[in-house]
């Protein structure tokens, strides 16, 4: 334990991360209904910050939209795979005050059946296609398992739902590609490290015609899914009747596609980058991404410079602020180690040293959040310096959390002479770790490896940049049945 109080997130990530989420300053826990949490302001900050570069990044194809909250329940029952695979996480509203409602109404899981039928009305000809349109609205799941903030919870405060409509497959198959490319984007400015996978046909989103995820992998072992990203072909065109007239004058139905992200998002920057310290945050995303701390001790009286130290502090604060840093001046009458403390919990990239001594040489101290790192700059080039030493942490951050992850994707060799591979070696190996393994398409074979691992099969490498296939030699045989089959990673899941 960190003379702080805080664990190691290794030892104990689930007691590191409530602990980090409170001290930090993100979310208060303590809101009287399970599953739902109160953004305090500074994790609110982070938030937008990080939903900022999504919105950056989705504006430029698609447009932002807000749709109602409320579903009747004859639209959400219209698509009945779909609704299947939320029957049991449904919130439902049967009452306006004291009088019982005619037609239930759905608080929404997600949005396809709210969106889908006034799609119908938006799109009469091929001149209306395509369509590209977000949100990023609450939804709600009634979670039966154990919620955790962030990761598991009732409500989803910042959902973003894309939903796009092609006239062809082959434009929707394009339309998934791009939702990947943007994902990827996104990601990287997070620092955020993930296996892209093409989820097995019995973990699908319900309706869809497959389904592609991101996951990361988290400090207890298991992955978190990030991202989702769906083809829906025409399933749902055909159940709300979408249709548009080509230019030969027949009628088609649409071709479909959807994509998420939740607040997990935001998880996953706490948990892959923090320490036994607290936060450390991307300065991309960084609600403040400098400190100054003057180094000024009340027992000083006369000609010690601390009137120059405060007015040299003042001077970089505002040259920082007109750089466009997000910076504050720490003046506060707490002792220096104090200050330090609060603002390593908090995450803040860089702080700056200035005290009577560095004045003289007309210098002050950076310390680097990401490794604690000193170095002395001269008060002349601090401005530029801040922000090349910002830019550092930014890679330094993202390539120390590639590197974890691509050490613990594990690949378990194909099976000699016929042989299984034993499921000892596949227990051990997945406890904190991603496994590659072969397995055949029969859902029977990958329901027994999930039920005898405690695991979920994330699906074949979408991309294989950075995961090792581990072919080896000789034909690829499933771990269960040996028949032939394909790579595929697996991993304990929230």
């Amino acid at each position: 334990m960190h003379q702080n109080g805080i664990l190691k997130k290794e030892d104990n990530f689930s007691s590191w991360y409530n602990e980090i989420l409170k001290r930090a300053g993100i979310l208060d826990v303590r809101y009287p209904v399970k599953g739902e949490y109160v953004w305090y302001p500074y994790g609110l900050k982070l938030r937008n910050l990080i939903y900022n570069i999504l919105r950056s990044l989705m504006d430029k194809e698609h447009e932002e939209v807000l749709f109602p909250l409320l579903i009747r329940r004859d639209e959400l029952l219209k698509e009945k795979e779909h609704i299947k695979g939320f029957e049991d996480e449904v919130f439902w509203v049967t009452h306006g005050g004291s009088t019982e409602l005619d037609i239930p109404l759905a608080l929404r899981p997600t949005s396809e059946t709210a969106i889908y039928p006034v799609f119908k009305l938006w799109i009469r000809s091929h001149r209306d296609l395509p369509i590209r349109v977000y949100q990023i609205v609450n939804t709600f799941r009634y979670e039966t398992k154990h919620t955790r903030p962030l990761i598991r919870v009732r409500e989803i405060t910042s959902f973003k739902e894309a939903h796009t409509a092609h006239a062809s497959r082959a434009e929707a198959e394009e339309q998934i590609k791009k939702a990947v490319a943007l994902y990827k984007l996104f990601f990287d400015q997070l620092a955020v490290p993930y296996v892209i996978t093409k989820r097995p046909s019995w973990d699908k989103f319900p309706g869809a015609e497959y389904s592609i995820a991101f996951d990361t992998l988290m400090p207890d072992g298991r992955t978190m899914q990030i991202a989702t990203i769906h083809l829906l072909g025409e399933n749902f065109a055909r159940t709300f009747d979408i249709r548009y007239e080509a230019e030969d004058g027949s009628s088609k139905l649409v071709n479909q596609t959807c994509y998420g992200i939740s607040e997990r998002c935001v998880a996953a920057v706490i948990a892959v980058h923090g320490d036994e310290h607290g936060l450390i945050l991307p300065p991309k995303v960084a609600p403040i991404q400098v400190v100054i701390v003057p180094i000024i001790f009340s027992g000083d009286k006369n000609g010690s410079g601390m009137e120059e130290v405060k007015e040299a502090c003042i001077s970089l604060y505002e040259a920082l602020k007109e750089a466009d840093v997000r910076v504050i001046l720490d003046d506060s009458p707490e002792r220096p180690g104090a200050k330090y403390y609060y603002w390593e919990m908090k995450g803040v990239p860089l702080r700056i040293e200035l005290g009577p001594r560095d004045l003289n040489n007309n210098s002050c101290v950076f310390v680097r959040r990401d490794d604690f790192r000193k170095t002395q700059v001269s008060l002349n080039t601090a401005v530029p310096e801040v922000k090349k030493t910002l830019d550092d942490i930014q890679r330094h951050l993202y390539a120390r959390a590639k590197e974890k992850l691509a050490s613990n994707i594990i690949n378990i060799e194909d099976s000699k002479m016929g042989k299984m591979v034993e499921m000892d070696e596949l227990r051990k190996a997945v406890r904190n770790s991603i496994i590659s393994l072969t397995l055949c398409d029969n859902e029977s074979c990958g329901k027994e490896l999930e039920d005898t691992l405690g695991v979920s099969v994330l699906g074949e490498v979408y991309e294989d940049k950075g995961v090792a296939e581990g072919e080896g030699s000789g034909k690829k045989r499933c771990v269960i049945c040996t028949r032939s089959g394909s790579r595929v990673l697996v991993a304990r899941t929230y």
